[in-house]
């Protein structure tokens, strides 16, 4: 497994989570390239420690994700290319969540890796988990068929081609509910509550108009910070799947109307704490990056 890609499971409200969600959010829009003091200043205003910022930027450039680079005299940093192909794959997970309709197929994930390769096996229920699969059994897993580009992309990452197959099939067929039946094959309640605890944090930020300061700049980063967990575990399950009262479609809502309202004041405020000769790209969208809709 490549770095960069294990690195995803930073924490979300940590120094190092909050540095990648800067970095991902506005280092592309500067050419891939940021003095390390501008980087230090935008952290300074989420409430972390230039020294602390120092600390988690040397974790990141061991990870794979950063490269330092010295410009017109300046230190900085600039995005290495995996990191690149990381942020783009994150951003339509991010910005644009799927929903399974009813009839959607569905994908197998079946594995047999050996004891000898235990670790490997550790890594990849880790990583299945994470992108949002379900476990039947303990060989084998479930999806959504429009996840089964990143699960082949786990097996290539962990060479595990050879030890698994991706089953393409119609809607499970169960005995009995299959409310019941999902609500063992993913803990739902944690699902659930991630979405309700987003609603709780966010529910109250005010939409519309608002000013390009630090204020909104320190909101939307904490935003993002603390959703893109949520489009990666939840998978994005058919309504006749869940729980009455599912959360799900209220947050991403709130999520929509935060980014719409917060995306670019967020930017123009990036753009008055660089130099002058760093230039911002304004007409990237994200969720578009990788070419997929």
């Amino acid at each position: 497994m490549t770095p960069v890609l294990d690195d995803t499971f930073s924490r979300p409200g940590s120094v190092v989570s909050l540095l990648r969600t800067t970095i991902g959010l506005y280092l592309r829009d500067t050419g891939g390239w940021m003095p390390t003091k501008s980087l230090t200043d935008l952290m300074e205003i989420l409430d972390v420690p230039v020294d602390l910022t120092r600390t988690a930027l040397t974790r990141l450039k061991q990870k794979g994700v950063l490269t330092p680079d010295a410009k017109a005299g300046r230190k900085g940093f600039s995005l290495t290319e995996e990191a690149h192909a990381m942020f783009s794959r994150g951003d339509r997970r991010i910005y644009q969540p799927r929903s399974m309709q009813p009839g959607d197929a569905w994908c197998l994930i079946s594995f047999s890796v050996p004891e000898s390769q235990r670790q490997r096996r550790h890594q990849l229920r880790r990583h299945l988990s994470w992108i949002g699969c379900g476990t039947v059994a303990p060989g084998l897993w479930v999806c959504p068929d429009f996840l089964r580009e990143e699960v082949a992309g786990i097996l290539r990452d962990l060479d595990l081609q050879e030890h698994a197959v991706l089953f393409r099939t119609e809607p499970p067929e169960v005995t009995g509910d299959i409310r019941a039946t999902v609500q063992e094959w993913w803990d739902l309640d944690y699902l659930a509550n991630l979405h309700r605890e987003f609603i709780a944090a966010y529910g109250s930020v005010a939409t519309g108009s608002v000013p390009a300061d630090a204020s909104t700049f320190a909101t939307y980063v904490r935003c993002i910070d603390r959703w893109r967990v949520i489009p990666y575990v939840d998978p994005g399950l058919p309504d006749d799947f869940l729980p009455e009262g599912w959360p799900g479609k209220e947050c991403i809502n709130l999520f929509e109307r935060i980014r719409e309202s917060h995306e670019q004041p967020s930017l123009e405020f990036v753009r008055t704490m660089l130099p002058a000769d760093v230039v911002v790209n304004t007409s990237r969208t994200p969720g578009m990056a990788d070419g997929r809709a």
